[in-house]
């Protein structure tokens, strides 16, 4: 693999590894506040955490921002503001486990609106089996959880996170398609920050505004999911910018995240423990990964060696 191959690849997977974090994090903040208005309150934070480091490396960061601003700002509207706001509804309505079937089953969503809207990123067999079987893994590790599938499953939270992962194909999708060339630090901080306070201000008259102290764990999970949200959401604008980067192949690297997120809840949520179903799920699912990276191998090879004749 030449070294922007793999450069690509440890950010994609560095990206996904601190998104797993975000389920334990949530777990931990969620009891202490509303949904949307800790969705809109992390995001928030997020864009102005990443703003500083946007001027730094773009002094036209002004100019830049009133050139793009209808693209931006629509960014922020569809990636943060309705992609979160179904994300935290749905995953309120649902058991974890049905709500990680659903998320890990994202990489499909998103691999077949890039096969109808990128050029030179189509949908095969090949493709679909590796994704297909992934998924598979990601059933396993869902199934193995303690939660009742059969007795809890609510269709309309089923139907929420499905528009999630609908919606996060498209915008992952306009990202790449993006022609102008927006610096990615001054897209991603901005849409969060646009996108966070429209869900602040959605959810006061859907949830009420309750601005009362919380306890410790709130701050400290609404911090920990401020700054991977920043650095997470970075890191993936920055990759699908990338010309030689497609959105299909860079979204299978997400099948780790329900995965890692598991072993997090095990290791740090009180009740959560792992199972042979479980485990059988995560051998699958590392079988994909060690399959996507060998066929990343291959192509950044015949890539490499294309270049050097």
């Amino acid at each position: 693999m030449n070294p922007e191959k793999l450069k690509n690849t440890l950010l994609a997977i560095a990206a996904c590894l601190l998104w797993s974090s975000a389920f334990v994090g949530i777990k931990i903040g969620l009891p202490y506040t509303t949904p949307l208005q800790f969705a809109g309150t992390r995001f928030f934070i997020s864009g102005l955490l990443v703003l500083p480091v946007a001027i730094y490396y773009n002094p036209r960061f002004v100019q830049i921002f009133m050139t793009n601003y209808r693209f931006i700002l629509f960014l922020g509207l569809l990636q943060t503001f309705l992609q979160y706001a179904l994300f935290y509804t749905g995953i309120d309505k649902v058991p974890g486990s049905v709500g990680a079937i659903v998320i890990g089953s994202g990489p499909l969503f998103i691999a077949i609106v890039a096969h109808f809207f990128v050029p030179g990123d189509t949908m095969n067999l090949k493709k679909a089996g590796i994704i297909l079987f992934g998924f598979s893994g990601i059933i396993l590790v869902s199934l193995g959880r303690n939660e009742g599938i059969d007795n809890a499953v609510r269709l309309a939270g089923i139907l929420i996170l499905v528009g999630n992962n609908i919606i996060s194909g498209f915008s992952n999708v306009i990202i790449a398609l993006e022609k102008k060339k927006i610096p990615p630090l001054v897209l991603s901080s901005i849409s969060m920050i646009f996108g966070g306070l429209l869900l602040f201000l959605f959810s006061i008259p859907v949830e009420g505004l309750d601005l009362s102290p919380k306890p410790l764990p709130y701050y400290l999970s609404l911090g920990w999911l401020s700054i991977l949200s920043a650095l997470a959401i970075s890191i993936w604008v920055i990759l699908l910018k990338k010309p030689d980067v497609k959105v299909s192949d860079l979204n299978m690297w997400k099948f780790l995240i329900p995965v890692s997120g598991a072993i997090l809840a095990w290791t740090i949520l009180p009740g959560e423990s792992p199972d042979l179903l479980s485990v059988l799920g995560m051998v699958i699912t590392a079988i994909t990964l060690i399959i996507i990276s060998r066929n990343q191998l291959i192509a950044g090879a015949n890539g490499y060696g294309k270049r050097a004749k």
